[in-house]
């Protein structure tokens, strides 16, 4: 079986890695990509392309791992390579999942839920193909919603409300602690309730949100353009928040 990214981030690196097997060979290009990414899959086991037509080609399935702003132009760009499964992991809203679908064939509507290199992503997945991604299942935990395009993408869209928003308060929150001089005693007393780990997951949170802030907000973008009829204030801060980064 061969599966082709397109997009090589940290997930794409971490998604070759995990899934090992001698019946599994991964393919994507440097096309037209950063020095940053060929350095990335220089370090990886995907064999490199000259294009992503022949990447892309030969593919049983391919998967889209990008920005959330490039994955349309990506999916319209490269569904006429596309003769296997094409799997979206993108932070994107359903409207946006929609009109790739309608480009499109065998589509995957998928969220990785959690940190992808944590010790138990979860992958989820709807779509009437996504019963053929079963055997994912082997490297990490999938799980199959529905077979409706769109479910995977809404499950997401309402995690980051939650999660986004809560980044963004916890920086906040950090900072002005860090100016009373208790940023460990702001810890402390927070793990009480919290956890053991909370400072540990929080510097994490921080740091993670800090260095993907771009990518973060247009997560957020897509959130708004979704529910644009609903009064999302506490969103429209956080992306307010997040563009100043």
């Amino acid at each position: 079986m061969n599966i082709a990214f397109i997009g090589f981030g940290k997930v794409s690196y971490v998604l070759s890695k995990i899934i090992q097997s001698p019946d599994i060979n991964f393919t994507t290009s440097c096309e037209n990509r950063s020095k940053e990414t060929a350095d990335l899959i220089s370090k990886s086991n995907v064999q490199v392309h000259d294009s992503f037509g022949d990447a892309l080609g030969c593919a049983d399935v391919i998967i889209s791992a990008v920005t959330p702003a490039k994955a349309l132009e990506v999916a319209n760009n490269y569904s006429k390579y596309c003769n296997g499964i094409y799997l979206d992991l993108n932070n994107i809203s359903p409207y946006t999942t929609e009109k790739i679908n309608n480009l499109v064939d065998n589509f995957v509507d998928g969220a990785i839920i959690g940190k992808i290199d944590s010790s138990s992503p979860t992958l989820y997945l709807s779509g009437k193909d996504a019963e053929k991604l079963l055997f994912l299942d082997e490297f990490l935990n999938v799980e199959i919603i529905s077979d409706k395009i769109g479910d995977a993408s809404r499950l997401k869209l309402l995690r980051s409300t939650y999660t986004k928003s809560l980044s963004v308060l916890l920086i906040e929150t950090y900072e002005l602690a860090k100016k009373l001089d208790l940023d460990d005693e702001f810890f402390e007393v927070l793990s009480l309730t919290e956890g053991d780990d909370f400072k540990e997951k929080s510097l994490s949170r921080i740091n993670n949100t800090m260095m993907s802030s771009k990518r973060k907000a247009e997560e957020l973008e897509e959130i708004l353009d979704y529910f644009n009829d609903d009064d999302l204030k506490m969103i429209k801060t956080a992306l307010d928040k997040l563009k100043q980064f």
